[in-house]
């Protein structure tokens, strides 16, 4: 089972108003609202090959879950749910507990590193990924997965960040 994308995550995550500056801010670059969903697209689709969409998905709302944009989490959350993702599973990544499958656990403990300690994403964590069965093409998409995630969660939470300035003003 999978999910229609959403036209715009950022979107959807930071809801802003036609009338409010960020808003118009945001749109002053079509070409980077574009990529950026564009990006969003490719991460998650059915042909990056060695991870599936499901783990890119926990990969996700761990990423998010680790860096406290709970908006993105939510998105992620929702996400595996409709690819039908076990609950279980879902809960013990969203409170950051340990999971039995030890492929996706080394992909989150690699994810956690680089999110959190991008030094500790040295060679033995990859050696220890490719130990846990990932192939070199799966290990660099997730590795770009990860990259485009830290973008993510940064644009929305500069969006959240400058509504939140529009409303104070």
């Amino acid at each position: 089972m999978t999910s229609t994308p959403v036209s715009d995550v950022i979107d959807a995550v930071v809801p802003l108003a036609p009338d409010q500056p960020t808003w118009a801010l945001r749109r002053q670059r079509e070409k980077v609202l574009a990529a950026t969903q564009g990006s969003y697209d490719a991460m998650f689709s059915s042909a990056v090959e060695g991870l599936s969409v499901a783990e890119r998905l926990f990969v996700a709302l761990h990423a998010c879950r680790v860096s406290k944009a709970d908006s993105l989490a939510g998105h992620y959350r929702d996400r595996l749910v409709a690819e039908g993702a076990d609950a279980a599973v879902i809960a013990a990544v969203d409170a950051g507990k340990p999971v039995a499958d030890a492929r996706l656990q080394a992909v989150l403990a690699f994810t956690g590193k680089l999110i959190e300690r991008p030094i500790e994403g040295d060679k033995a964590a990859v050696q220890s990924l490719a130990q846990s069965g990932l192939s070199t093409p799966a290990i660099v998409a997730m590795s770009q997965l990860i990259a485009y995630l830290s973008y993510q969660i940064r644009v929305a939470a500069g969006l959240k960040a400058l509504a939140a300035l529009e409303v104070a003003a």
